[in-house]
């Protein structure tokens, strides 16, 4: 028999198993809108969620860092006003800019409550979803089920049919000497600070070093960043990367790639150290923080997965097929914890896919899907498809075509002030169709999602050279961008 136990008085009671069509684990950005969809379609749903509606995305991810970069942006824009013309009485040109971060926060978590009220109000509105505030885990049980246990202890159990994994990922810490004993900060407790660091010292060069490296040193801080890899942004093409190394370079950010982080300590009067090798050299890099970038885990070692026969690859992300069934019949993971691309975007397309399978009676599947994505740096990446490493590993050098234009010959960048970087294409010299883009410039976010659709749409690079976009936009410049490929 299951008990309840009340925590505060020390007694236990017999407690109860209800039984639900689906029990969905994380209210993330996939398991939000599918317990909302499922209910919508005469399902009962039980919505686990021992944190916050939302997920990572909302409030510790890219709501919130977004919100602090367009922060970091105003500061760059108004150190930069001299460069346009523009002076202030008060503000000589290279003034130190005063961040007051306390209203930084305030602005920040004003956004991130706003969001998480709104995906709270959807949920609260969707017949047939009970929400629990509490840890689910898989637990013995004829069929399949979920315990919720609650913060005082107490707990509840459910039989289902369907179990949605959606728990997503934390960041993750490495086994480094002195860093149990040295005061560091994440990708989390880095939007808490109440001053600006003096000097932040990164480790990591993936997509969240270098927008809070950037963010960071817009604020004030001297920044030195920490990679292993021998270039930033590792997955990129190499000139990609050394391009947003050069800008960052060029804003003040440290930036030291190739070298082994050999242990860190706690300063005496405050502050770190940083032992750093790279071949026979030794350096120690001393900061006032320290921020450990170095990627993500799966929050799956508290799920009870042991009581199951659900299969986890060596990190212990949940396998799954195409459709995103697990190794059990019956339980789907989605979103980060799946080990797919760690991005919003496709976390909410898995719910669609496992929507369109079981409400809508299609074949969906993750096969055959491009994953667009931006890093968020000013000027932005934005990305899409294959790099031009990968295309010539499958194609061949001879099989593809390479389009690139740089940043300072796109009209729009010229009269915005915003030259840095450059559009790059990757095409199938047989056939026209873009295989994949890299556009580093201002907006290149938005500018990638057109060659996107373009791909989405089997558009050929001839019909973008020659297509008519409003003037003047950056868009524009995909004319002259594809102007560089032969007719």
């Amino acid at each position: 028999m299951m008990l309840v136990c009340d925590a505060e008085a020390g007694v236990c009671s017999p407690g109860r198993m209800e039984k639900r069509d689906a029990v969905v684990l994380g209210a993330g950005q996939a398991g939000k809108p599918l317990a909302v969809a499922l209910a919508g379609a005469g399902w009962s749903v039980v919505l686990l969620e021992r944190r916050h509606i939302g997920g990572v995305c909302v409030n510790e991810g890219c709501t919130p860092t977004k919100t602090m970069a367009a922060v970091a942006r105003v500061a760059h824009v108004v150190r930069e006003s001299a460069r346009y013309g523009v002076e202030a009485d008060t503000l000589p040109p290279q003034a130190e800019i005063a961040i007051d971060m306390a209203a930084v926060r305030g602005r920040t978590q004003e956004v991130v409550t706003a969001f998480r009220r709104g995906g709270e109000k959807q949920v609260a509105r969707a017949e047939g979803v009970r929400l629990v505030r509490a840890q689910g885990r898989f637990v013995p049980g004829p069929g399949l089920v979920v315990e919720a246990e609650y913060p005082d202890g107490a707990s509840e159990r459910f039989e289902t049919a369907h179990v949605f994994v959606n728990v997503g990922c934390r960041p993750f810490v490495p086994d480094l000497p002195g860093l149990t004993s040295t005061p560091y900060l994440n990708s989390s407790s880095i939007m808490q600070l109440e001053e600006v660091p003096d000097h932040l010292v990164v480790l990591g060069g993936g997509y969240v070093a270098v927008e809070f490296g950037q963010m960071f040193r817009r604020f004030g801080s001297r920044v030195t960043l920490i990679q292993r890899s021998e270039r930033i942004l590792s997955r990129e093409d190499a000139d990609v990367s050394l391009e947003l190394a050069g800008i960052l370079g060029e804003e003040g950010v440290t930036v030291h790639t190739g070298c082994s982080v050999t242990g860190v300590r706690a300063r005496s009067g405050g502050g770190v150290e940083v032992s750093v090798s790279r071949g026979d050299d030794r350096e120690v890099v001393r900061g006032s923080h320290l921020l450990v970038a170095l990627g993500r885990i799966p929050n799956t070692e508290n799920l009870g997965l042991e009581h199951t026969s659900i299969e986890t690859d060596h990190r212990g992300f949940v396998k799954v097929n195409e459709r995103l069934e697990t190794s059990v019949p019956g339980v789907y993971a989605l979103g980060d914890v799946n080990g797919g691309p760690q991005f919003t975007h496709v976390s909410y397309d898995d719910f669609r896919v496992v929507r369109a399978n079981l409400l809508e009676g299609r074949e969906a599947s993750v096969k055959e899907r491009v994953v667009p994505y931006t890093v968020f740096t000013d000027p932005q990446l934005g990305r899409v498809g294959m790099t031009e490493e990968a295309a010539r590993a499958e194609y061949g050098a001879e099989g593809i075509l390479v389009a690139k234009l740089p940043m300072r010959h796109v009209a729009r960048a010229i009269e915005t002030g915003e030259t840095a970087g450059f559009m790059k294409a990757v095409v199938d010299a047989g056939t026209g169709r873009i295989l994949g883009a890299a556009i580093l410039g201002a907006e290149g976010g938005e500018v990638m999602s057109v060659l996107q659709m373009a791909m989405m749409g089997g558009v050929t690079y001839p019909a973008i050279r020659d297509g008519v976009f409003a003037h003047p936009t950056f868009t524009e410049s995909l004319n002259n961008l594809f102007m560089t490929l032969p007719s």
